[in-house]
């Protein structure tokens, strides 16, 4: 005879209000939150480099980049640099044809794939 058990939900009160449920859900997300790391002048220069090669030879690059914080990690190549809003335009890999903007102050990595 097997044992059904319900997990978290026979500790949760029968009624719970939409805010509750909002609370919770945000307690729960800002205890994954990371604070951004801070980065020297020779990280962001290695990463500058790293971003020039890829864009030289057409390689794909793999970026971490932190956002509200979470690291989310994408991989693609690089379509354009903006100089002026220091944007990177990344063509993602495994979506042909979907481009994302980059903030180069968020990222945390880069990875040259070869």
């Amino acid at each position: 005879m097997s044992i059904k058990d319900r997990g978290k939900l026979k500790w949760q009160p029968a009624l719970m209000l939409p805010e509750h449920v909002k609370l919770l859900n945000e307690a729960n997300k800002d205890y994954y939150r990371q604070v951004k790391p801070i980065l020297d002048e020779y990280q962001l220069e290695e990463f500058e480099n790293k971003i020039h090669t890829a864009m030289e030879f057409a390689s794909l690059v793999k970026f971490t980049v932190w956002e509200d914080g979470f690291d989310w990690e994408y991989t693609g190549m690089i379509h354009r640099l903006d100089p002026f809003t220091k944007a990177i335009y990344l063509e993602l890999e495994n979506e042909k044809g979907h481009i994302i903007k980059v903030k180069f102050e968020d990222l945390v990595a880069v990875e040259v794939m070869e």
